[in-house]
């Protein structure tokens, strides 16, 4: 299984998180992005004609998106990752999925704009990037009324991996993640899954910050 990968891309990123999560091996091929342009060379346009990256090959199997990656990689070797027994757990897991586009769109918007200066309205992409993140802070807030801290289901399901990318990254956009504890306390847990990789660029806020702290009644 090859994933043609870029080590700074967030998409690239999910897949490679995915894979190390569910024991899975990556042959991975680095792809010169930045300044090589070369997602953009006739071999990776036949592959994708989209001309973006990650590109997972399977045998015969091509994928172009990190969402169906997800499910892909989930489904061979972990399917508990998928929410299937629960049919509202597999619902939100989709919904997710779909929010997990506006982060690419927003926030991953702001990183490249701001860290990346590619063309783009940064203003317009940071205010629609904190309304992306206070409806994660809403939504993990919530969940941990319930005594639980991943986002679709008691347990981490793909969803959180589409999710945390972008969100982790939201301060290479200029996007500070201090006045959300629940999503803080949510990349802790995140961090602490076993097989758990790293990306350059997603800081060890658990080391670097105090303890989040929320004013949220406690559970009994």
């Amino acid at each position: 299984m090859i994933l043609y990968d870029y080590i700074l891309s967030p998409d690239a990123y999910k897949v490679r998180l995915m894979a190390a999560l569910t024991g899975l091996k990556l042959e991975l091929w680095a792809v010169d992005m930045h300044p090589g342009r070369e997602h953009q060379s006739e071999p990776l346009l036949a592959l994708n004609p989209a001309g973006s990256i990650p590109i997972l090959v399977d045998g015969d199997l091509i994928l172009t998106e990190s969402a169906a990656m997800l499910v892909y990689l989930a489904k061979l070797a972990a399917p508990e990752w998928l929410g299937e027994n629960d049919a509202a757990d597999a619902a939100r897991i989709q919904q997710w999925l779909s929010f997990s586009r506006r982060l690419t769109d927003h926030l991953g918007g702001a990183r490249a704009t701001e860290m990346l200066v590619e063309p783009g309205d940064l203003p317009s992409l940071q205010r629609a990037g904190t309304v992306d993140l206070r409806e994660v802070e809403a939504a993990l807030a919530e969940r941990r009324i319930v005594g639980q801290c991943f986002l679709a289901a008691d347990r981490a399901t793909i969803a959180d991996i589409a999710c945390f990318p972008y969100v982790a990254l939201a301060p290479d956009g200029g996007l500070s993640l201090d006045p959300y504890p629940s999503i803080r306390l949510w990349m802790r847990a995140i961090r602490m899954l076993p097989g758990f990789i790293e990306m350059p660029g997603i800081h060890r806020l658990h080391e670097l910050k105090p303890e989040p702290v929320s004013d949220m009644p406690e559970t009994v």
